[in-house]
């Protein structure tokens, strides 16, 4: 898949007199990895690909918003029993996380515009991905979910 990128050339074999070489295309497959369509952890610190999964949107306003303006809102608050996974976490606006404070949407009166969804191994590349080529771009849309809201909203390739 992909272009061939390197070559790794080897030791010549006794029986045959010939160099062994490996070529290694763009996209390479390698044992063990995870599979596309298997679920990513929430990341930890960063929120980009967060803020990236609902489209730079508050999913209370509906409205799109720089990165400085953004929050990461628990759906049903931590204080509350709340896990930190994908499908408890929406992006915010600060005002619209500061006026639901630790209550859930529903006791807040802020019903959520979007269902969170935790992301595919396929769909975390893209969310994660800063120079992805074009023939790697079409590698991972095809193992995009079809009901992924990437497979509208491709980032641009390097």
């Amino acid at each position: 898949m992909g272009d061939i990128v390197y070559r790794v050339h080897g030791g010549v074999s006794r029986e045959t007199g010939e160099r062994s070489m490996v070529e290694v295309p763009s996209i390479a497959v390698v044992a063990e990895a995870r599979h596309p369509g298997d679920r990513v952890p929430l990341p930890r610190r960063e929120n980009r690909e967060l803020y990236q999964r609902d489209e730079w949107t508050c999913l209370y306003c509906g409205g799109r918003f720089d990165r400085r303006e953004l929050s990461r809102d628990h759906i049903h608050p931590l204080s509350l029993g709340g896990v930190d996974r994908w499908e408890n976490v929406a992006t915010a606006c600060r005002r619209c996380n500061r006026l639901k404070g630790g209550r859930t949407p529903e006791d807040a009166r802020m019903p959520l515009l979007a269902v969170p969804y935790a992301p595919v191994h396929a769909e975390w590349m893209v969310l994660t991905g800063r120079n992805i080529r074009g023939d790697q771009m079409e590698i991972l849309r095809a193992h995009l979910p079809r009901s992924s809201p990437l497979r509208r909203n491709t980032p641009r390739v390097a």
